[in-house]
């Protein structure tokens, strides 16, 4: 019996099936299938040809564009890992990623390269093995990324890999404030792609618009279906997202798929009706709504719209892939649950903190057990121990499930912040606050924002009373962490307001039960 096929492969088979047809592209350019195979074995070949070797982690700062594609496609081919960094992070936390995945490679658009500089003394990445793409600056002898792939071979490197190989690394925040890698094998990406395939009905004449960024686990859980199958995608190369200029993207792409959170239905569904009207969605078939809790009016807003397209909606985390799915025809039957169990996966267990069965209606935390999970968090076997146990795997989150067998999310954990879509850990934004030498005490929450979800609001007790206003306090947190961590708003209050249980510790559900009445926060 054959092994278990990697992305490569897969790329490989659509090169020789399907050469001529385009099989990936972004808003300005396109690849076709034999082109994609090509320029990765070429990009493959040219890291090996600078010392890379199998195992070795590359890591990957971009804006979404198509080089995206390839440079998975080369890191398969190569044996090598692939560690996206989201490109919303500051120096120093891009810097700690490098650091700690022990990076032999690095390569990065044109457009970050200065946030990549100014942290260059501290990563452990010579500059000879830093690869530029998108200009033409190669600071400190750094290589020209399109060089390489010219002067590479076009044939498959002769490098053996087993399914159980690492083939991505991905960073997700935790509650120590300090982001985790999580291990993805080749087995892994091919298990989940395939059971994405089997649960949304996918093949090779559906076309994926792919907006979220590809430094995210959503986009490359779509990036291997699609690949699998044959299906081309297309990324939507933007900065930031416009509304307007994404409707109209899905309306003239060709696109019969895209997945996006809750934050870009409703800035699209927000738009005049005019423009509503003059953008022809009919061609689009599936949508996934996920990363994000989806309110009721969102999903019916979206189903109005949307005619021709079934809704998904998806749970799940960059540890354990997909954990349940909500199909198009229990939408209003289940409107408000996440689904049941994917294909292929073992029941859901609730448990309570004694590791007991939850009844029906009561919550618990949520494990999952299906054969796509991550191999655990890189270098940290404890926190690895924590999040599976045997066969199962938890992140955290706190669920309840109906007589039906359908899932009902309780809390996104404890306390995080899920912002546009972005995930964000109160430690990690208490810590840089806390290093402030007016802060005495600390307390980071989400408050309830119409267009993002919820926003980062800040409770502050100060040494002195009146030391700093809120203005003050914002505007020394830029620079010092990502743009969708620093708070938006802050208030000031004594201590003897900040809750706490009887063991000290602050009780932050308290605090977002007390400003979430606030319609709009000052300081946004």
């Amino acid at each position: 019996m054959g092994q278990l096929t990697q992305v490569g492969d897969a790329l490989a088979m659509n090169a020789r099936l399907f050469g001529d047809k385009v099989g990936a592209r972004d808003l300005e350019r396109s690849m076709t299938f034999r082109q994609w195979h090509d320029r990765s074995c070429r990009l493959a070949n040219a890291l090996c040809g600078i010392g890379l070797r199998k195992g070795d982690r590359v890591c990957v700062l971009a804006y979404n564009c198509l080089e995206w594609m390839e440079i998975y496609a080369a890191a398969a081919f190569a044996g090598l890992i692939a560690v996206p960094i989201n490109f919303r992070l500051v120096g120093p936390e891009i810097s700690y990623i490098v650091e700690d995945c022990g990076a032999k490679a690095i390569i990065v658009q044109d457009d970050l390269l200065e946030t990549l500089e100014s942290v260059r003394s501290n990563l452990p990445v010579a500059a000879t093995n830093t690869i530029v793409f998108g200009g033409n600056r190669y600071p400190g002898g750094a290589r020209a990324y399109e060089a390489l792939i010219e002067s590479a071979s076009a044939d498959r490197p002769d490098i053996t890999g087993l399914p159980e190989d690492a083939f991505t690394l991905m960073y997700t925040s935790g509650t120590t404030g300090r982001p985790k890698g999580a291990i993805r094998s080749h087995r892994s990406t091919a298990m989940l792609s395939l059971v994405t395939e089997v649960e949304m009905a996918l093949g090779g004449r559906d076309t994926a618009l792919l907006v979220m960024p590809m430094c995210h686990a959503n986009s490359l859980f779509f990036f291997g279906a699609f690949t699998y199958c044959g299906a081309a995608c297309a990324i939507y190369s933007r900065k930031n997202v416009d509304p307007e200029h994404l409707l109209r993207s899905l309306a003239e792409s060709g696109a019969t798929f895209t997945s996006l959170v809750p934050t870009h239905y409703i800035m699209m569904l927000g738009l005049p009706a005019r423009t509503r009207e003059s953008c022809k969605v009919d061609l689009m078939t599936k949508l996934m709504i996920s990363s994000a809790p989806a309110r009721r009016d969102t999903k019916l807003a979206i189903m109005e719209y949307f005619k021709n397209s079934g809704l998904y909606e998806g749970y799940g985390s960059t540890e354990a892939g997909w954990v349940t799915m909500l199909h198009p025809d229990e939408q209003l039957t289940k409107l408000g649950s996440v689904g049941r169990e994917c294909t292929a996966s073992r029941p859901i267990r609730l448990l309570d903190p004694l590791g007991h069965e939850m009844p029906d209606g009561k919550p618990g935390e949520l494990y999952s057990s299906n054969p796509y999970s991550f191999d655990g968090y890189w270098n940290l076997p404890d926190k690895t121990k924590e999040a599976i146990k045997g066969d199962y795997c938890t992140v955290g989150d706190l669920a309840r499930r109906d007589e039906d067998g359908y899932i009902y999310l309780v809390d996104r954990k404890s306390n995080m912040i899920i912002s546009g879509g972005e995930n964000v850990y109160p430690s990690e934004v208490e810590g840089l606050l806390g290093s402030h030498d007016q802060v005495k005490d600390v307390a980071v929450i989400g408050v309830p924002d119409e267009t993002w979800g919820e926003c980062v609001h800040a409770v502050i007790v100060l040494h002195q009373p009146g030391a700093m206003t809120e203005q003050e306090l914002l505007d020394w947190c830029r620079g010092r962490i990502a743009g969708h961590k620093r708070p938006r708003s802050v208030s000031f209050i004594t201590e003897q307001e900040m809750p706490r249980t009887a063991t000290g510790k602050i009780l932050h559900r308290v605090l977002r039960d007390r400003y979430a009445v606030r319609e709009r926060l000052p300081g946004g």
